[in-house]
This record gives C-alpha cells, sequence and structure tokens, in this order.
C-alpha cells in the first residue's frame, strides 16, 4: 500500500510533516485533501516551497479522492494524505476510501474545543467524528511525531 499515513493536521504540509513524518517514511508524495485549496493555485505553491525536491505535492477535492484513492494506494509511490479537519476525513471514509487508520497530529485550542491531549483539542462535532470514524472500522489515534506512542482518541473523544 502506498498510503504510508492518513493525517489531519490543520497546519497541512509544514515541517514536522514534511521532516518528522516524510523522511522516516521515505515518502514522496502528499496529497493534501481539501474542497477550497483544491481550487487555489496561488495557496498551493506556497505549501509546495516547503517540500524537498524528493517529494510532489497535490492537492484534491474529496470528489476527487474518492475517485484517485484507489489507484493511488494500489501504486508504490509512498504517500501522506493530509486533511485539514477531521470532517473532511470523515466524509472520505463515509463516501468509500479504505481508510484503516487516521492519524490526529494537530488540532489546536479554539473556542468551543476542548484539549484532549497537548497538541489536540476537539469539538463536540469533532469528538462525533472520532465515535464515527471508529465505529465505521477506522482505528483514530493521535500522535504528534513518529516517535511518540499512538494514543487512541476513542477513549477521550
Amino acid at each position: 500500500m502506498s498510503v504510508v499515513l492518513f493525517r489531519v493536521d490543520e497546519r497541512l504540509i509544514h515541517g514536522q510533516v514534511v521532516v518528522g513524518w516524510g523522511r522516516p517514511m521515505s515518502v514522496q508524495r502528499i496529497v493534501v485533501v481539501d474542497d477550497g485549496l483544491a481550487n487555489e493555485a496561488l495557496e498551493q505553491e506556497i505549501y509546495r516551497t516547503g517540500l524537498p525536491e524528493s517529494m510532489s505535492a497535490s492537492f484534491w477535492t474529496v470528489a476527487e479522492a474518492v475517485e484517485r484513492m484507489p489507484a493511488l494506494i494500489a501504486d508504490d509511490v509512498p504517500t501522506i494524505v493530509l486533511t485539514e479537519d477531521l470532517a473532511t476525513m470523515w466524509r472520505m471514509a463515509v463516501e468509500g476510501v479504505a481508510i484503516g487508520e487516521v492519524n490526529v497530529g494537530g488540532l489546536h485550542a479554539a473556542e468551543g474545543r476542548r484539549r484532549v491531549l497537548p497538541y489536540v483539542c476537539l469539538a463536540p462535532e469533532e469528538e462525533e467524528r472520532v465515535r464515527s470514524l471508529e465505529a465505521a472500522g477506522v482505528r483514530v489515534t493521535a500522535r504528534d511525531v513518529p516517535g511518540s506512542p499512538p494514543v487512541r482518541l476513542a477513549g477521550r473523544a
């Protein structure tokens, strides 16, 4: 399977994803699934500036992800799939993307959210997304960096 990580991180492409996760996993491609960003060429270029030459980035809508993910999963290019929020990851799962595990790596403090880990804060609707993903057979863990042990969010949401 070429998708080595499905990750929710509101910062999307940044150093922790590229260096912390990408290098140890020999990632060559990052796919960002975000309906708004998929149509913003300038913002996409800004995200690409932080990538080494060995890594590419694509920006897809949820509909494109549902259509293209089977081929992406089947190929041999190590890939990270990123979403900015749990709702987008949930939509992909509900619409048929085969996701075995989701890593929640950065959902920060905001109004209406409660802190469940130092780097994960969840609003009630996000807690419901965690429970819904788990009920659908998707393991939801939090892990800021690869060296940290995964923490199941189901019991905290």
